[in-house]
């Protein structure tokens, strides 16, 4: 079975491959279709812009398609910057900017160590309705400094006390144990795997 992950974020990709190896479908990404403009995402909520994405790419392909919304929730920020983390200060503004940035907006709250979770919100359109749909969080802090160089993204900022670290200085392997990523995207696979 032919399932088109619905993102150009090389670093998503990889960990989905990884997250769906073994499940009996053959992914396919958007490079198989580079004319196809990336939709506005207007939604709200991560939810409603994984639908979004799904029913858009699945539309333009044909094909059965996986799309997902995901970002960082800090409570001391009123949950920003959530569904505009990845853009977030300017979708150019690299992160080391972002996190500094964050850091700026924390200590002027008073709460730099503020409570904090990623949240993806997945959707999979077969046949232009959402078939599936599902979510996964992670909670944890925003860490006193950024640290660590692995993942992507918000990674070195976000603490995750069960491990006593950031999700950048956890292996690849432990950070998909217990992500909003790994979380949702094993629940696609178990429902994959019986439909």
């Amino acid at each position: 079975m032919r399932l088109l992950v619905a993102t150009t974020n090389a670093n998503k990709i990889r960990e989905i491959r990884a997250l769906l190896d073994g499940a009996g479908v053959d992914l396919v990404t958007l490079e198989a279709w580079p004319r196809i403009p990336a939709p506005e995402e207007t939604g709200s909520t991560f939810d409603e812009n994984a639908r979004q994405k799904a029913l858009y790419y699945a539309a333009a392909t044909g094909e059965l398609t996986v799309a997902e919304d995901s970002g960082l929730e800090i409570d001391a920020l009123g949950g920003a910057p959530g569904v505009e983390s990845a853009r977030f200060g300017g979708a150019a503004l690299p992160y080391a900017d972002k996190f500094a940035l964050i850091y700026e907006r924390l200590r002027a709250a008073g709460r730099v160590d503020s409570s904090a979770r990623f949240v993806c919100a997945l959707a999979l359109v077969r046949d232009g309705r959402v078939e599936f749909h599902t979510r996964g969080t992670v909670e944890g802090r925003i860490a006193s400094a950024p640290s660590g160089t692995n993942g992507f993204g918000y990674d070195p900022i976000f603490l995750y006390p069960p491990y006593g670290c950031t999700l950048a200085q956890a292996t690849a392997e432990q950070k998909a144990a217990v992500s909003h990523r790994g979380q949702a995207f094993r629940e696609l696979r178990s429902y994959l795997q019986k439909s």
